[in-house]
């Protein structure tokens, strides 16, 4: 069995501003580092046999934090853990994006829920293939941590993914489960509004409306 410990980046200005990121490259602010830190004081407490990143820079800031903590080589990049790319919505927060783009418009460049979810799992699996029986922490964004959520355990869980959380997964027969939403070693998640995860993004809420 390999196990999964999904970790959402530290805060960024754009988290404390509630704009959409998606990939935009926007780095940790103080607040966010000093939550990594705080963060891998408590994975301090656990053994781990690797730690992988998104490439964006507010997780690999944050894993590479986390993994001076542990006393682990510099985490492995991986480009399928990026966020979601929310395409022409980045940079706005949800009055801007209800003035550019009303309700059912189409916005440029938006990426699939699906096409997320494909990206993600097959990742999680081809890692679990190549480190079995590995304890492995993963740095990447809410709405790739909220698509592994879906897939494993569908409508459990509408919580907030809130910054330097962690969500624990098993893969076991090529199966992933969820372990543990906001995993009990987990006692640093900030919750500005304590909203529902959708209504952290105003592209996922107007998504989920839909249906």
């Amino acid at each position: 069995m390999t196990r999964f410990f999904l970790v959402r980046h530290g805060e960024t200005e754009w988290n404390r501003l509630r704009k959409i990121q998606g990939v935009s490259d926007i780095p940790l602010n103080e607040t966010g580092r000093a939550q990594a830190a705080a963060l891998g004081d408590i994975l301090s407490r656990h053994r781990f046999d690797l730690i992988v990143s998104s490439p964006l820079s507010r997780a690999l800031e944050t894993a590479r934090i986390v993994a001076t903590k542990l006393g682990m080589p510099r985490p492995l990049e991986i480009p399928d853990l990026i966020e979601r790319n929310y395409g022409e919505a980045e940079g706005s927060s949800g009055a801007e994006l209800d003035t550019l783009y009303p309700a059912g418009m189409e916005i440029p460049g938006r990426e699939e829920r699906s096409a997320v979810t494909q990206r993600v799992v097959r990742t999680l699996h081809d890692l679990a293939i190549r480190h079995p029986e590995s304890d492995i922490v993963a740095v990447a964004h809410g709405a790739v941590i909220r698509a592994v959520v879906e897939y494993a355990a569908p409508g459990l869980h509408q919580e907030p993914i809130t910054n330097c959380s962690v969500h624990s997964f098993s893969h076991v027969a090529g199966s992933l489960e969820l372990v543990a939403f906001d995993d009990p070693m987990e006692v640093l998640s900030y919750d500005l509004a304590h909203d529902e995860f959708v209504d952290q993004n105003p592209v996922e809420a107007r998504e989920a409306r839909r249906g």
